[in-house]
């Protein structure tokens, strides 16, 4: 079965940092795209950011490009998001999923930006 576990979140001040994890297993993690997306509260679920299979392309949305970076380790089916310079407007759950998504969704990882 497909798991996804979310971790790394937590309450940081504005301009602070947090680096995101994600485990998976139950599928093939090196041989599909993947990405993280998030969700405020009474928001839809935004993409934020995605890795190629062969981790030299990857593409952000530009309310993140050039604060957050994405990372993968395929030999150890992790997912890393690296978030510099956070802003209010980041407070939210993160997910990962692969592209196309799988069936199954991990909990998220609440990330809460405030002074």
């Amino acid at each position: 079965q497909v798991q996804l576990v979310e971790s790394g979140g937590g309450l940081v001040q504005p301009g602070g940092s947090l680096r995101l994890s994600c485990a998976a297993s139950g599928f093939t993690f090196s041989n599909v795209a993947l990405s993280w997306l998030r969700q405020s509260p009474g928001k839809g679920l935004e993409w934020i950011s995605e890795i190629l299979t062969g981790s030299a392309s990857t593409y952000y949305t530009a309310s993140v490009k050039g604060r957050f970076t994405i990372s993968r380790d395929s030999a150890k089916n992790m997912l890393y998001l690296q978030m510099n310079s956070l802003k209010p407007e980041d407070t939210a759950v993160y997910y990962c999923n692969a592209d196309p998504p799988t069936r199954s969704w991990g909990q998220g990882t609440q990330v809460t930006v405030s002074s």
